[in-house]
């Protein structure tokens, strides 16, 4: 199990938990930090001095005074107001990432809950009890509010979960799992909703499985170069090293390890081409720049899934509540917003690559890589679908971090619209997969027809992997079966260096 301490969570280890490889433990050391919060929320509560999100309203309503009769009240009346999205849930994995990230942030000892409640929601994760979430209605400020509640709903027995491949009421669900519902103490109800966390589960997600579609990028660029009879001399080292950005370097590094060995590089090394295409030629500098997006995005989401973003913050040991806005998730918009501009270039790219190997006056191999062509269409039809879902990239890449609508009657009048960001990465993201098939499926095509040159022995395994898939194309078939297939070999991380 991995161990939450709520300082050292990496993203890789988040990515096997919310897959359900996994499950997670407290650290030991945790706990006294945790109860020494909560026994200062006791106090001040005590006090009878107003604390925000203790007893007072929420929101624009902060200065409403609660009364003392009704502070446990208040705390599950914020889980049921704030439980208002709407749409499609999410799917299962997103949904575990933003229980372990939460559970990483309480267990920080600045959260002001018993460890009672941490352990009550890390039973729920380990035995795969997962809250149904709807998909809209954060705008990634004051946290991912809707989102956050619908899980903290179930803790308490309301809403709905998914238990053993069933969504059933909150209630059964939590009794078939061997659980009972919890009971909220002061501020439990405000500190399971207020962060950013199912925005950066989202991000740390689709910064794991886009790190890994860069190097996908590269294996499909190279068959490409293959199959249009490119050369590997643009990806030489030399030039790389007087413009050393890392991730350039690093995709041309890859393509020229993958060429290595070629007979077909070695049957027209001296043709009379001066140059490849941009899309050739200026490949690992492309795919380089999305390679040092997810670079930069990895370091802000591993600072960010190890932060406290609770709204009061519980500082013990200094003996004051702060408030602050440590839940306005801006870094975490950011990141995905510029995620999915680098996957929506990795497809553009890829999808010039898909077009040359098409069109025979470009590629100098039949046209639309069938050999009969008129009498068949071959793969003309998996290129417009490689556009259509390039243009929707370039639509979902608006970005959704520039934008805020003032929300609570003022009181939160600049939010991140993370959410917004996140459902669009996401989307981009299996676009780009699909593109990223699809190329795999011409180029293995064209370099098919090129027989009997043969690739170096590094692409030759992975074109036998593609053709297990989806084997040559020798009369026109249902292309949908082969890209979903390939697809999978993507999706499963297959298709690797």
């Amino acid at each position: 199990m991995v161990i939450l301490d709520g300082r050292n969570l990496k993203i890789n280890d988040l990515d096997r938990i919310a897959r359900g490889e996994t499950g997670v433990r407290i650290s030991p050391r945790a706990w006294t930090g945790i109860r020494r919060a909560e026994r200062f929320v006791r106090k001040r509560i005590s006090e009878r001095v107003p604390v925000y999100g203790l007893n007072t309203g929420f929101g624009a309503l902060a200065q409403v005074r609660i009364d003392d009769r009704d502070l446990l009240k208040l705390q599950n009346n914020i889980l049921l107001s704030h439980n208002a999205g709407v749409g499609p849930p999410f799917p299962e994995r997103f949904v575990r990432a933003a229980m372990v990230l939460r559970i990483n942030t309480l267990v920080r000892g600045h959260s002001g809950v018993s460890p009672a409640l941490i352990r009550s929601l890390a039973a729920m994760l380990n035995r795969n009890l997962i809250p149904v979430v709807p998909t809209q209605g954060s705008v990634g400020a004051s946290g991912d509010l809707a989102p956050m509640a619908a899980i903290g709903l179930v803790i308490t027995g309301r809403g709905e979960a998914l238990y053993r491949g069933r969504r059933l009421p909150a209630r059964a669900a939590l009794f078939r799992a061997g659980l009972k519902p919890y009971t909220l103490k002061p501020k439990e109800g405000l500190s399971l909703l207020n962060g950013t966390q199912f925005s950066t589960g989202i991000a740390a997600l689709v910064n794991r499985e886009g790190s890994d579609i860069m190097d996908t990028a590269d294996i499909c660029g190279a068959l490409s170069v293959e199959g249009l009879k490119g050369t590997d001399s643009q990806f030489d080292e030399n030039i790389f090293r007087v413009r050393p950005h890392p991730g350039a370097r690093t995709a041309a590094r890859n393509i020229r390890q993958l060429l290595r060995g070629s007979k077909i590089l070695k049957e027209h090394r001296d043709c009379k081409k001066v140059q490849d295409p941009y899309s050739l030629r200026c490949m690992a500098q492309v795919h380089g720049a999305a390679r040092d997006l997810f670079a930069f995005s990895r370091r802000t989401v591993e600072i960010e899934i190890n932060s406290v973003t609770d709204n009061p913050l519980i500082f013990p040991n200094l003996n004051r509540i702060l408030n602050g806005g440590n839940f306005h998730a801006e870094p975490i918009a950011f990141c995905l917003d510029i995620m999915a501009i680098g996957l929506a270039e990795i497809a553009s790219i890829a999808e010039r690559r898909i077009f040359r190997l098409l069109d025979h006056e470009l590629s100098g191999l039949p046209p639309f890589l069938t050999r009969r062509p008129g009498l068949n269409s071959g793969l003309m039809m998996a290129q417009t679908t490689a556009a259509a879902l390039v243009s929707q990239n370039k639509i979902l890449c608006h970005p959704a971090s520039v934008d805020s609508i003032p929300t609570s009657a003022d009181q939160e009048d600049h939010v991140s619209m993370s959410m917004n960001a996140g459902l669009k990465a996401r989307e981009v993201l299996e676009n780009t997969k699909y593109v990223l098939a699809i190329e795999l499926l011409c180029a293995g095509q064209a370099i098919d027809l090129l027989r009997p040159l043969r690739t170096s022995p590094r692409l030759e395994k992975i074109k036998a992997r593609i053709r297990k898939a989806a084997p040559f194309i020798d009369h026109d078939r249902e292309l949908t079966p082969d890209i979903e297939r390939i697809k999978g070999l993507i999706d499963r991380h297959e298709i690797k260096l």
